[in-house]
């Protein structure tokens, strides 16, 4: 049976969600910002495929931010390789943003973990990073810090953002997801978003902070990494680049999608999934 938690580092335990569906194990990796069952979509066109398995990362979804303790990618990664190594190994993997470049720390400390990745535009910058530094916060941080987190009820909060970019062009079910697991009823009656904006931010502002560029060329684990469209100052822009430093890297771009697409296009990301491990048994 599927444990409920998992045991990482810091007292955290990390929440773990039976995505369900019947084959190999898939562990899928979440981005800044989201959580594990934001991937149901996903999951379920995978279901007469994988199995799939999601989980949330420290301060996001269901699994809490430990008290005292700052955003550090290391221990993004910690939590990663602790949710790798509770499964039958080794699994395939798969991870989007943030949750790529945590799947990549965690093949690069343990390469029993995993046979084989898709990284979609992981978050792995090359010591040049996307940006010039200006010493100011990003957009996104500085985005995530107005985020609004309060909403009257689910219903609302889908609503709200069914009007706008970029979660009004997920498909609806993956909308939902976001919101029905995204944010919890509070004690005054409404509904109130799970991964606080001060964490969303610093876990933006610390992206560039982890080395995982450096150790690409150790990662024996077949990786293919997938791009949308490629835009100046996106992860799409660096994808190429940590495909090409990766000694078993293959890279992969659709010009149709864009950062979010396996929440607007499940389906075409669960076959490019499937594919790449049929070709990597």
């Amino acid at each position: 049976m599927m444990p409920s938690s998992v045991a990482s580092s810091d007292a955290v335990h990390i929440a773990v969600h039976d995505l369900g569906g019947r084959g190999p194990e898939l562990l899928i990796s979440h981005a800044t910002g989201f959580h594990g069952r934001c991937y149901v979509p996903l999951a379920e066109a995978l279901a007469d495929r994988f199995h799939s398995t999601a989980f949330d990362y420290r301060g996001h979804g269901d699994t809490p931010q430990p008290e005292g303790v700052g955003v550090d990618w290391e221990r993004y990664g910690d939590d990663a390789e602790a949710m790798a190594r509770s499964l039958d190994g080794p699994v395939v993997g798969f991870g989007h943003s943030m949750g790529g470049a945590c799947l990549l720390m965690a093949a690069h400390r343990d390469p029993s973990l995993f046979s084989c990745l898709v990284v979609f535009e992981p978050i792995v910058f090359p010591p040049q990073g996307i940006r010039p530094d200006t010493g100011e916060p990003s957009p996104l941080s500085m985005g995530a810090r107005r985020r609004r987190a309060v909403f009257p009820t689910y219903e609302d909060a889908i609503a709200n953002y069914a009007r706008k970019p970029p979660l009004g062009q997920f498909t609806p079910a993956a909308l939902d997801a976001y919101v029905r697991f995204g944010f919890g009823e509070g004690d005054d009656g409404q509904v109130h978003l799970k991964c606080r904006p001060e964490i969303e931010a610093a876990t933006f502002d610390m992206g560039g902070t982890h080395r995982t560029w450096d150790v690409l060329p150790d990662i024996a684990t077949p990786v293919l990494v997938v791009a949308g469209r490629v835009e100046e100052m996106q992860p799409s822009n660096i994808a190429a680049g940590v495909a090409e430093q990766l000694p078993h890297g293959s890279y992969l771009e659709f010009e149709e999608v864009d950062h979010f697409a396996p929440m607007t296009h499940p389906e075409h990301i669960a076959d490019v999934i499937a594919e790449f491990v049929l070709g990597n048994p």
